[in-house]
């Protein structure tokens, strides 16, 4: 099963700079998007984000996300208009202001998980960890814990199917259109679920602590990631769409 965050190989300009540069380009990205106040600068974010993704050959991954998003998107939408009463009435419980919130916070909501996705498909985990403690100084267990998180997302997805197929096997119907009904017979997977995510943590932290793993240090990569010029004008183009979102 192919996950929504795997590396995805590529000698694209993306592929090449280094992983801070890359991390600081999506923070520059994800800054402007919470910055930014009209639809124009909203858009036109999410639209870079999208035209990186293209570039990258990544595209199919983040429109993957963008199914996931828009229904979260449409709820979001729909509790701002309704808690949101201010200005005029349009329709029913509908106000421009409630309208106005709601469009712009689905915008948000995207242009914030996008960038990140980009990231992760167009970088090694191992390289991001590794240029993070590196470059950013970030303790090495600190960056250890979260690449290890992102590699559990699809074991526990695959984990989640396999246990869903076996309760289908005993009759259980999962492929019922009632959110209620589903979310009832979802909920008791969550036991077996985190049964078996113990045992993985569990088994990880004692491979890694037999590795020598608290004798890590900084230095202890063999690979290095120094930034070169490529990578500076990354970092350059993220500071410049945080400055053009805190102005639009």
């Amino acid at each position: 099963m192919v996950n929504v965050i795997d590396y995805v190989p590529g000698a694209t300009v993306l592929h090449r700079l280094n992983p801070v540069a890359k991390l600081a380009l999506a923070s520059g990205i994800i800054i402007a998007t919470f910055l930014a106040a009209s639809y124009p600068a909203l858009v036109g974010l999410l639209v870079i984000t999208l035209a990186l993704g293209a570039y990258a050959g990544v595209f199919s991954r983040l429109a993957s996300l963008l199914k996931v998003l828009l229904p979260l998107a449409a709820i979001m939408l729909v509790l701002q208009m309704i808690f949101v009463q201010g200005g005029e009435r349009l329709v029913g419980f509908v106000t421009s202001e409630g309208l106005v919130t709601g469009s712009k916070a689905c915008l948000r909501l995207l242009g914030v998980a996008l960038p990140l996705v980009l990231v992760l498909t167009v970088t090694k985990l191992t390289d991001l960890a590794n240029a993070c403690v590196e470059i950013l100084h970030v303790p090495y267990r600190y960056a250890f814990a979260f690449t290890t998180a992102l590699r559990f997302v699809p074991l526990f997805g695959q984990e989640m199917n396999a246990i869903m197929e076996a309760q289908t096997a005993r009759g259980v119907e999962y492929d019922t259109k009632n959110p209620i009904k589903k979310l009832q017979l979802m909920l008791p997977l969550c036991i077996p679920l985190l049964i078996s995510s113990v045992g993985k943590t569990d088994a990880t932290a004692l491979a890694a602590e037999q590795r020598g793993f608290y004798l890590r240090t900084r230095e202890s990569s063999y690979k290095r990631y120094p930034l070169q010029a490529l990578d500076f004008a990354a970092i350059a183009v993220a500071v410049a769409l945080i400055v053009a979102g805190a102005l639009m």
